[in-house]
């Protein structure tokens, strides 16, 4: 809708009728200025009105409009949009994702296939990040090596697209969980105190890295960030062997002490992920634990117009000036 403003400044339009009939006239006694060729402009007025020039009924008539246009464009008219939903700014949430060789197990199921470790996360881990609406998300990556893969970002869609470019062995082949959470505590430790969240994949134990793990956990703790572990990986499998087919536990190495007790130290959670249902189900919890913020605040776009009346009393302006200059000069050259 349009709306103004400053809608007092329209109290500004009698002003010049106020000024016309209550300023004092000066007489014609009162003249103190020698004008010693006040004939001969005198004389021009008449006649450049009656040559074509600007008449004063049309003067007039172009000089209200300039006040009106003037006092609009003072009272700043404006559109309002309709009402817009904000959402809040949620959480400063981290993913570290482990890409270290033993993601390339392939003892996930997702529908009928048969998928690597890595590519189940992926995939669930995209469809909760599609849910994180107003969160700051950010990825890392860790394997022998950790590195932040995307900074903390509002835009999710980017944040998948390098999740899912990411390769097995890309970060080295063993694992450095210390390393992993130490490099995220340093990317959230600035944001706002209750915002602060990282949820750490892996399937393996700590085997490499400068930093050990409960150490970084409890740098973690006292930084404020909360830690939520989950632990990747069937629990058994069917592997054929020189004697037939064996049942062999493939997360043997997965070692979910360290994992429980980050998660602990930090006012976390542990979870353990054993095919697609249950990594879904732990991202459902985390989304409860972890609340995405419902928007409470409204937005109206305002586009403002006070340009579009100015310019048009500047216009005008220019018009009037035009005017009384065409009619005035043909007698200005005549009296030459």
């Amino acid at each position: 809708m349009l709306s103004f403003a400053w809608p007092w400044a329209f109290l500004l339009l009698p002003l010049p009728l106020l000024i016309y009939f209550t300023w004092p006239r000066a007489g014609r006694e009162e003249a103190a200025l020698l004008v010693p060729f006040f004939r001969e402009v005198a004389s021009l007025a008449p006649r450049a009105a009656a040559k074509g020039g600007l008449r004063r009924p049309g003067l007039l008539l172009l000089l209200t409009l300039i006040w009106l246009l003037l006092v609009a464009a003072l009272a700043r008219p404006q559109w309002v949009g309709g009402p817009t939903a904000l959402p809040v700014v949620g959480r400063d949430l981290m993913v570290a994702v482990d890409i270290s060789g033993s993601m390339a197990q392939e003892d996930m199921v997702v529908g009928a296939s048969q998928v690597s470790r890595l590519d189940l996360v992926k995939k669930v881990v995209g469809d909760f990040l599609d849910r994180r609406v107003g969160d700051r998300v950010g990825l890392l990556l860790f394997g022998t090596e950790a590195y932040i893969q995307a900074p903390l970002t509002f835009d999710r869609q980017t944040v998948k697209i390098l999740l899912n470019e990411a390769l097995i062995g890309f970060a080295g082949k063993q694992t450095s969980l210390g390393d992993a959470i130490l490099l995220a505590v340093k990317h959230l430790k600035d944001r706002p105190a209750s915002s602060r969240v990282l949820i750490l994949l892996t399937d393996g134990t700590n085997t490499a890295g400068k930093v050990e793990p409960l150490t970084a956990a409890d740098l973690a703790g006292k930084t404020g960030v909360r830690i939520y572990t989950i632990g990747v990986g069937a629990a058994e499998m069917v592997v054929q062997t020189f004697f037939g087919d064996q049942r062999v536990n493939p997360s043997a190495d997965l070692d979910e002490n360290t994992l429980g007790k980050i998660a602990t130290a930090t006012g976390g959670r542990y979870f353990r992920a054993r095919d697609s249902a249950e990594l879904a189900e732990i991202y459902q919890v985390i989304d409860h634990l972890e609340p995405v913020e419902q928007a409470s605040e409204i937005y109206r776009p305002i586009q403002s117009f006070f340009y579009w009346p100015l310019a048009g009393a500047l216009g005008l302006s220019f018009l009037v000036a035009l005017l009384l200059v065409a009619g005035e000069l043909p007698q200005i050259w005549r009296r030459r």
